[in-house]
């Protein structure tokens, strides 16, 4: 990717984050509820009405909708996203205290899914129409059609409440206790990407330059490793890059089952107590990491793929008057079919 195509999508990001933020700003401001009502009855206690109306005060919400997001959006642009109105701390630092944990829970998820469904897309389009290839097809339509709180609390009954070699709460450090969220993300994604390196790998199966390897007495093995699962991988790197960034957004449900301190956890937490100002802020940092993993992913396309190299190298051809190079040689065809 060029440097003006980098300069190009870094300025389609930042009007998307604009309409993101004034979007979320809007439906924030709209939701039923009294977000002052709401943080002191948290805390168990509900004070006069006079003392909630200086809070409102004192908090800018009596003021107009576009002055309220006018500060807002200032102070996100110096880096101050508010305070959260349910844990009183700056929402940066409850965002960043939980988003390690999170892309620790994401990436274990991804690694587990790649351990999984590359060999067993790949054994399933060798062994295309053989029972190995039905089973493997079986078991990812169950992937697939199981959601995540259903696996992750089978998983929890099995291996934390029954066997009791897992613990039941997620909140600590360490393998242990990331390992039952991880697969339990890890578990759908299983079905839709077996699926897709089966499809891929037997996309390439069928080219030209595998039977010419194959005539050639090149091992199978050598072929599918080192031939057709580099070109079958451009496909699985998109959809690796549109799955962080869905994880990274869509843990809520599996943190909140195994207690597990990452984003989404907080993030329902945020939505339950009408803490705006963290709502706001999590959406905002879901968006942008979400369009930098993308722009990674189009940037790897190139290192992937000589073909994409070779034509950004390629220079342009024609002339300054506009006319093309191809127009003498239809001229000629032209002229040897009139005679």
């Amino acid at each position: 990717m060029s440097a003006r195509q980098i300069r190009r999508r870094l300025a389609q990001m930042v009007i998307v984050l604009f309409g993101i933020s004034f979007f979320t700003f809007i439906l924030t401001y709209l939701s039923p509820g009294d977000p002052v009502t709401a943080m002191y009855s948290a805390s168990g206690s509900m004070p006069s009405e006079a003392v909630l109306e200086a809070t409102r005060e004192e908090l800018g919400l009596n003021e107009p909708f576009l002055v309220q997001y006018w500060n807002w959006l200032t102070g996100c642009l110096h880096g101050d996203f508010g305070t959260s109105y349910s844990m009183h701390k700056p929402v940066l630092q409850l965002l960043s205290s939980r988003l390690l944990p999170t892309l620790k829970l994401a990436f274990t998820s991804l690694l587990i899914m790649l351990a999984v469904s590359v060999p067993l897309g790949m054994l399933s389009a060798v062994y295309r129409g053989k029972p190995i290839d039905y089973l493997v097809r079986g078991l990812t339509f169950v992937g697939v059609s199981m959601p995540n709180f259903w696996v992750g609390m089978l998983l929890l009954y099995l291996f934390a409440i029954q066997l009791k070699i897992l613990p039941v709460v997620s909140s600590g450090q360490g393998f242990q206790k990331i390992i039952l969220p991880a697969i339990t993300l890890a578990f759908a994604m299983m079905g839709k990407y077996t699926r897709q390196v089966r499809t891929a790998v037997l996309e390439e199966l069928n080219q030209d330059y595998v039977v010419g390897a194959r005539a050639r007495g090149i091992k199978e093995s050598t072929i599918l490793w080192r031939h057709v699962f580099p070109n079958a991988l451009l496909p699985l790197v998109t959809m690796l890059g549109l799955s962080l960034g869905s994880l990274l957004g869509g843990t809520a449900v599996v943190e909140v089952i195994f207690s597990y301190q990452g984003l989404g956890n907080l993030a329902v937490t945020a939505i339950s107590a009408r803490d705006y100002p963290l709502i706001q802020g999590y959406v905002l940092w879901i968006a942008l990491i979400y369009m930098v993993i993308n722009l990674i992913v189009d940037s790897s396309y190139e290192l992937l793929d000589p073909r994409i190299r070779e034509s950004q190298k390629a220079p342009s051809v024609g002339k300054k008057d506009g006319s093309r190079p191809s127009e003498p040689a239809e001229a000629a065809a032209f002229d040897g079919q009139s005679m």
